[in-house]
């Protein structure tokens, strides 16, 4: 009987190693601490809920998504879209859609990837900021609370504290370039692909209403970071 009832839990646990979570070479980024109409991996998003490397989130209209990942968070608004990754001294989100923030406090590095660069928290400083994809060609990038930097494969751009710049690229004919977050997953040693410099315009903005409201939503997200509802 002892023989039968081994076999038993040999072959369950076997089974549950199938499931995501249970892998042990994949290790998570994070959780979710906040959600409303949101998804993680096409799969309907819950407080508490684990995120992976490789992982897309995605908010629905009206919705919005917080997540917590070691000492920095990143959020999204509503109608947005962004794919998790890891590399060995960072963690990147690569935004396709909509509105994508973060806020880190220095000690771990959390980047966002759009076609036009990198954008990161200045010289590893506290820093919270957002990217909003106007268009394929156009993003506005917004320094809530330190400077961010916008890195066009090396150009540096830097976004002063209290500044939001509307940031448009040419458009070039060249070859398409495989999309970032698949980048770093196919790399074994997480070394990132080689970017091609783009031919980049930066033009101030004024703090109108858009820049503030999403501050304004920023504040509200960040209020329960310790605590979170």
């Amino acid at each position: 009987m002892r023989s039968i009832a081994r076999s038993c839990i040999a072959a369950m646990l076997a089974g549950l190693m199938t499931f995501p979570g249970f892998g042990a070479n994949e290790k998570p980024l994070g959780l979710v601490v906040q959600a409303e109409s949101a998804q993680v991996s096409n799969a309907k998003v819950a407080i508490g809920t684990t995120v992976y490397p490789g992982d897309k989130i995605e908010t629905d209209a009206g919705g919005k998504l917080r997540l917590r990942m070691g000492t920095t968070q990143l959020y999204l608004l509503a109608s947005s879209s962004a794919t998790l990754g890891q590399r060995t001294d960072s963690l990147f989100a690569e935004v396709s859609r909509g509105t994508v923030g973060f806020s880190s406090n220095g000690a771990d590095q959390l980047e966002l990837e759009v076609p036009q660069g990198v954008i990161r928290a200045s010289n590893e400083q506290p820093a919270y900021g957002q990217v909003t994809i106007v268009n394929s060609q156009e993003i506005i990038v917004s320094a809530f609370h330190g400077s961010l930097i916008l890195d066009n494969a090396g150009e540096l751009h830097t976004i002063p504290e209290g500044k939001s710049y509307r940031v448009t690229m040419d458009l070039e004919p060249a070859e398409t370039p495989a999309p970032a977050a698949a980048a770093y997953r196919d790399n074994a040693d997480n070394t990132p692909a080689k970017r091609r410099r783009k031919k980049l315009a930066l033009v101030l903005l004024f703090a109108g209403a858009g820049a503030l409201a999403s501050w304004g939503i920023w504040s509200v997200l960040a209020e329960s970071s310790s605590a979170p509802d």
